[in-house]
């Protein structure tokens, strides 16, 4: 298979926050590792039996549930074991494996800011592919410069799915995508920025990267946890205007 080249994450806290609910808490994260770039087309093609049109460019047209079979085939293919089981779209992440999976939300942004508090870890038209460059389509990975953390293209080019769930009380299983694509503005290309889909749907601007990793918490690690998913998942009185009911934003 094509190498999927790795980077080690010390350990730390990173700060986020829920517009919506107008939280903000810190994650003390444990070391773990993170794509150095998106998963590429090529990589992508040669794990599900593709073909790759443009090889070094982001692998796109991507669903979650997509990334996690991809997650899974490329541990079975290092030996690894998987982190996933699922039937359908219910997927249950198995903390302890140490094969491939989706960085949470906590990773994700740990990695992207490499210790910038900052909204870009450096100036965005050096770092980021974004709507200010004028192109049509992904472009290969690598090149813009890295994080500090020695990462490619976590902000511009294409979204990337995380693990986590974007807001269940409003938008049931739409899972989250962070930062920003190729023809989003600079607002839209930051560390902090969350958006999500459900977990078939697929955009040309979205991606993912994966990670590594095995914790001892069972059904907890990183900054989630299935306690907190089923907590924010919980609302009681009528709907704010503009919801979706859960159930029916599919």
């Amino acid at each position: 298979m094509t190498d999927i080249e790795m980077a080690s994450i010390d350990g730390g806290t990173v700060a986020l926050h829920d517009a919506r609910r107008k939280v903000r808490w810190s994650v003390d994260l444990e070391p773990f590792e993170i794509g150095v770039y998106p998963v590429t087309q090529a990589q992508l093609a040669e794990m599900l039996g593709e073909t790759a049109s443009h090889p070094r460019r982001p692998a796109t047209e991507v669903s979650w549930l997509r990334a996690i079979r991809f997650c899974n085939a490329a541990s079975e293919w290092e030996g690894l074991d998987p982190a996933y089981t699922y039937d359908g779209e219910d997927v249950t992440w198995h903390v302890d494996a140490d094969g491939f999976r989706l960085p949470t939300e906590a990773e994700w942004e740990f990695a992207c800011r490499a210790g910038s508090t900052l909204p870009h870890y450096g100036p965005l038209d050096e770092v980021a592919w974004t709507s200010a460059d004028g192109v049509t389509a992904p472009q290969d990975v690598g090149g813009k410069h890295p994080n500090l953390n020695g990462l490619f293209d976590t902000l511009g080019n294409v979204w990337e799915w995380c693990w986590d769930l974007l807001d269940p009380a409003r938008y049931d299983a739409y899972r989250v995508f962070r930062g920003g694509g190729f023809a989003d503005d600079a607002w839209s290309v930051r560390a902090s920025v969350r958006r999500g889909g459900a977990p078939r749907m697929h955009h040309e601007d979205v991606g993912f990267r994966v990670a590594r990793g095995g914790f001892d918490t069972p059904d907890a690690a990183q900054g989630w946890s299935a306690a907190a998913d089923l907590e924010r998942a919980a609302f009681d009185g009528p709907l704010p205007s503009g919801w979706t009911p859960r159930g029916a934003a599919q």
